[in-house]
Protein backbone atom coordinates (compact mmCIF):
# COMPACT_ATOMS: atom_id res chain seq x y z
CA UNK A 1 0.00 0.00 0.00
CA UNK A 2 1.47 3.62 -0.88
CA UNK A 3 1.57 6.32 1.43
CA UNK A 4 -1.08 7.78 -0.71
CA UNK A 5 -3.36 5.23 0.22
CA UNK A 6 -2.33 5.59 3.62
CA UNK A 7 -3.46 8.89 3.92
CA UNK A 8 -6.71 8.73 2.14
CA UNK A 9 -8.13 5.95 4.83
CA UNK A 10 -6.30 8.50 7.66
CA UNK A 11 -9.22 10.04 9.62
CA UNK A 12 -8.49 13.61 9.86
CA UNK A 13 -9.93 15.13 13.01
CA UNK A 14 -11.69 18.49 12.82
CA UNK A 15 -11.98 20.57 15.44
CA UNK A 16 -14.73 23.09 14.91
CA UNK A 17 -15.15 26.13 17.40
CA UNK A 18 -18.75 28.05 16.06
CA UNK A 19 -21.11 29.11 18.87
CA UNK A 20 -24.23 29.47 16.68
CA UNK A 21 -25.84 25.43 17.12
CA UNK A 22 -28.10 26.18 13.92
CA UNK A 23 -24.63 26.65 11.65
CA UNK A 24 -22.75 23.36 14.30
CA UNK A 25 -25.49 21.12 13.01
CA UNK A 26 -24.84 22.38 9.28
CA UNK A 27 -21.19 21.83 9.13
CA UNK A 28 -21.59 18.44 10.65
CA UNK A 29 -24.23 16.99 8.95
CA UNK A 30 -22.52 18.65 5.50
CA UNK A 31 -19.15 17.05 6.58
CA UNK A 32 -20.92 14.25 6.99
CA UNK A 33 -23.13 13.45 4.19
CA UNK A 34 -20.01 14.51 2.45
CA UNK A 35 -18.63 10.93 3.05
CA UNK A 36 -14.76 12.34 4.07
CA UNK A 37 -12.64 10.80 6.57
CA UNK A 38 -12.88 12.66 9.59
CA UNK A 39 -14.15 13.11 12.81
CA UNK A 40 -15.77 16.59 13.66
CA UNK A 41 -15.46 17.72 17.04
CA UNK A 42 -17.65 20.68 17.78
CA UNK A 43 -17.19 23.10 20.61
CA UNK A 44 -18.89 26.87 20.91
CA UNK A 45 -16.18 28.79 23.06
CA UNK A 46 -12.58 29.70 23.12
CA UNK A 47 -11.72 28.33 26.55
CA UNK A 48 -13.43 25.16 25.20
CA UNK A 49 -11.13 25.09 22.38
CA UNK A 50 -8.05 25.67 24.09
CA UNK A 51 -8.82 23.02 26.62
CA UNK A 52 -9.76 20.74 23.88
CA UNK A 53 -6.42 21.23 21.85
CA UNK A 54 -4.54 21.37 25.11
CA UNK A 55 -6.31 18.06 26.21
CA UNK A 56 -6.99 18.86 29.57
CA UNK A 57 -10.60 19.25 31.63
CA UNK A 58 -13.28 17.70 30.12
CA UNK A 59 -11.27 17.47 26.86
CA UNK A 60 -8.81 15.05 28.49
CA UNK A 61 -8.90 12.08 26.36
CA UNK A 62 -10.08 14.33 22.76
CA UNK A 63 -7.64 13.26 20.00
CA UNK A 64 -5.49 16.43 18.61
CA UNK A 65 -6.75 17.79 16.06
CA UNK A 66 -5.54 17.66 12.60
CA UNK A 67 -7.11 21.09 11.76
CA UNK A 68 -9.21 23.86 13.38
CA UNK A 69 -11.77 25.65 11.66
CA UNK A 70 -12.46 28.78 14.00
CA UNK A 71 -15.28 31.42 14.34
CA UNK A 72 -13.61 34.40 15.29
CA UNK A 73 -16.74 35.89 17.35
CA UNK A 74 -16.98 33.92 20.31
CA UNK A 75 -18.79 33.87 23.69
CA UNK A 76 -15.63 35.12 26.33
CA UNK A 77 -12.15 34.07 25.27
CA UNK A 78 -12.23 35.60 21.89
CA UNK A 79 -11.22 33.74 18.29
CA UNK A 80 -8.77 36.53 18.24
CA UNK A 81 -7.36 35.26 21.53
CA UNK A 82 -7.89 31.31 20.91
CA UNK A 83 -5.65 32.23 17.37
CA UNK A 84 -3.20 34.22 19.66
CA UNK A 85 -2.58 31.58 22.28
CA UNK A 86 -1.89 28.96 19.38
CA UNK A 87 0.73 31.06 17.81
CA UNK A 88 2.71 31.36 20.70
CA UNK A 89 2.52 27.57 21.56
CA UNK A 90 5.40 25.92 19.74
CA UNK A 91 3.66 22.45 20.28
CA UNK A 92 0.48 23.71 18.94
CA UNK A 93 0.89 26.44 16.04
CA UNK A 94 1.81 23.58 14.09
CA UNK A 95 -2.08 22.85 13.71
CA UNK A 96 -3.45 24.52 10.61
CA UNK A 97 -6.46 26.73 11.72
CA UNK A 98 -8.62 28.44 8.94
CA UNK A 99 -10.66 31.19 9.93
CA UNK A 100 -14.17 31.68 9.20
CA UNK A 101 -15.25 34.87 8.17
CA UNK A 102 -18.58 36.00 7.20
CA UNK A 103 -17.11 38.37 5.25
CA UNK A 104 -14.58 39.76 3.23
CA UNK A 105 -13.76 42.54 6.61
CA UNK A 106 -13.17 38.90 8.55
CA UNK A 107 -9.95 38.63 7.32
CA UNK A 108 -8.42 42.02 7.77
CA UNK A 109 -9.80 42.14 11.06
CA UNK A 110 -7.80 39.32 12.19
CA UNK A 111 -4.73 40.69 10.70
CA UNK A 112 -4.93 44.30 11.78
CA UNK A 113 -4.71 42.27 15.34
CA UNK A 114 -0.93 41.08 14.33
CA UNK A 115 -2.12 37.56 13.85
CA UNK A 116 -1.93 35.05 11.01
CA UNK A 117 -4.32 32.12 10.17
CA UNK A 118 -2.94 29.54 7.95
CA UNK A 119 -6.17 30.16 5.69
CA UNK A 120 -9.50 32.38 5.51
CA UNK A 121 -12.75 30.42 3.99
CA UNK A 122 -16.07 32.91 3.66
CA UNK A 123 -18.39 31.11 6.04
CA UNK A 124 -21.60 30.25 4.28
CA UNK A 125 -24.95 31.52 4.41
CA UNK A 126 -27.32 29.21 2.43
CA UNK A 127 -27.65 25.48 3.18
CA UNK A 128 -26.61 24.89 -0.48
CA UNK A 129 -23.23 26.96 0.03
CA UNK A 130 -21.88 24.28 2.73
CA UNK A 131 -21.37 21.54 0.42
CA UNK A 132 -18.98 23.87 -1.28
CA UNK A 133 -17.49 24.82 1.71
CA UNK A 134 -16.85 21.18 2.82
CA UNK A 135 -15.03 20.99 -0.58
CA UNK A 136 -12.84 23.80 0.35
CA UNK A 137 -11.64 22.71 3.78
CA UNK A 138 -10.78 19.14 1.93
CA UNK A 139 -8.53 20.81 -0.50
CA UNK A 140 -6.94 22.85 2.28
CA UNK A 141 -6.55 19.48 3.95
CA UNK A 142 -5.28 17.85 0.62
CA UNK A 143 -2.88 20.88 0.07
CA UNK A 144 -1.66 20.63 3.54
CA UNK A 145 -0.49 16.96 3.45
CA UNK A 146 0.73 17.11 0.07
CA UNK A 147 3.03 20.15 1.27
CA UNK A 148 4.46 18.35 4.90
CA UNK A 149 4.48 15.38 2.89
CA UNK A 150 7.05 16.46 0.14
CA UNK A 151 8.96 18.77 3.03
CA UNK A 152 10.00 15.46 4.24
CA UNK A 153 11.07 13.96 1.57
Amino acid sequence: MSSTDDREEEVIDILLVEPNPGDTRLFTETFDDAKLLNAIHTVSDGESALDFVHQRDEHDDSPRPDIILLEPQLPGKSGMDVLSELDGDPALCEIPLVVLTSSDAGEEIVKSHGLEADHYLRKPVEPEEFVEFVRSVEEFWVAIVRKSSTEQR
